[in-house]
């Protein structure tokens, strides 16, 4: 545990993976920073473990390589339902599966060699004029950065809960050792459920479950989806199940005064778009630039504009979850047509503006309508 100095420019109150690059962004604006979490690196979490190429880009803007952390690529997504398929690369670059735990050392070691103080197994116990409280005493700071998870603390401490919208579902997590069978991220398509599958190494895939029942384990989603099954079989799960909440929660604000909050602290987007790490990485660089002008106020409306695309794009993708008649034409129809598919993952990683896939949408629609 690093001893808590008096004073910094940037406090940091969490350490997982936006507590860390928000503070090695703030370094690459000069800033002095400290972390302080209660817990001890490396710290877990139960997620999808694929980085899309736009989360990618976004780490590697921090002078962050995510591939040093033993990643292995992806080259696209594929869509799975029964017997039907559709998949389609990314127009630019790879995604990462990468392990949170390797992820989080990672960016643990990016820290440590951009001259952050790591204070961990230090416990914050609330906001104070000018800084924080902490279980080691007091400290100054000209600015306070909220990095503590979705259940936040620093944003009820700062007044910042007020809600435009919310809603939750549930993930479980488990790894399994196994050569894996495609070089896709996959997302394998139920009545009640979804299973996403990404290789995280060559030996290895994370197999994440997603849905609305608080009491849905992935032994009892695994056999109705008989085709992963089938491939699972056999293989030794190399990780137990682990839990989360998934939320898409959307704050009126996400600073005050001299407070900010980042990732999942500052809202998020279902765990289905799989791009909660993009956006940690966002709005690190985001926070960082609107800290160096001395205006949080810039932090807010780069937030806003973040978010736009991994909202529509969860909005889209969890109604086709919940309709399954819905769901149904839609896969067929970009089984259909392939291209399509291939302009609606270009808008999803930000290579096509959200108005570019407005003819690809029609035609689409009109699929629908006469499949």
């Amino acid at each position: 545990m690093g001893r808590l100095p008096a004073e910094t420019d940037v406090f940091v109150i969490g350490g997982g993976p936006a507590g860390l690059a928000a503070a090695i962004a703030a370094r690459r604006q000069g800033f002095e920073a400290v972390v302080a979490e209660p817990a001890e690196p490396p710290i877990d979490k139960a997620c999808g473990e694929g980085i899309m190429p736009d989360g990618v880009a976004a780490a590697r803007a921090l002078g962050i390589h995510l591939e040093d952390g033993g990643a292995r690529p992806f080259r696209g997504v594929r869509f799975r339902e029964g017997a039907l398929a559709v998949e389609a690369e990314f127009p630019t670059g790879c995604g990462l599966g990468i392990r949170r735990t390797a992820l989080h050392q990672l960016l643990v070691n990016h820290a440590e060699a951009a001259g952050v103080r790591l204070a961990w197994g230090t416990r914050v116990l609330g906001l104070a004029a000018g800084g924080a409280e902490t279980g080691e005493g007091p400290v100054r700071a000209r600015w306070v950065v909220g990095a503590d998870g979705g259940d936040s603390l620093v944003r009820r401490w700062a007044g910042l809960d007020d809600l435009v919208s919310y809603s939750r579902r549930y993930g479980f997590r488990r790894h399994f050792r196994c050569e894996p069978w495609t070089d896709f991220m996959e997302l394998h398509w139920g009545g009640a459920c979804q299973l996403y599958i990404t290789p995280v190494s060559d030996s290895e895939v994370c197999v994440a479950l997603l849905s609305a029942d608080p009491r849905l384990r992935l032994d009892d989603a695994l056999p109705r989806f008989p085709e992963l099954q089938r491939r699972l079989r056999g293989a030794e799960a190399s990780s137990p199940e682990r839990g989360a909440v998934t939320a898409s929660r959307r704050l009126r604000r996400v600073s005050r005064g001299n407070v900010a909050l980042v990732g999942d602290a500052s809202g998020s987007v279902d765990a289905i778009t799989g791009e909660g790490m993009c956006l940690l990485f966002q709005h690190a660089a985001a926070l960082a630039r609107a800290m160096a002008a001395g205006d949080l106020s810039a932090y807010q409306a780069a937030h806003r504009r973040a978010g736009r695309r991994p909202r529509l794009m969860a909005s889209l993708l969890l109604r086709l979850g919940r309709q399954n008649s819905l769901r149904a034409r839609a896969l067929r129809a970009l089984a259909s047509r392939p291209p399509l598919f291939g302009r609606m993952l270009a808008m999803h990683v930000g290579e096509l503006p959200v108005a570019g896939f407005a003819a690809g949408g029609l035609d689409l629609g009109w699929r629908m309508l006469t499949q």
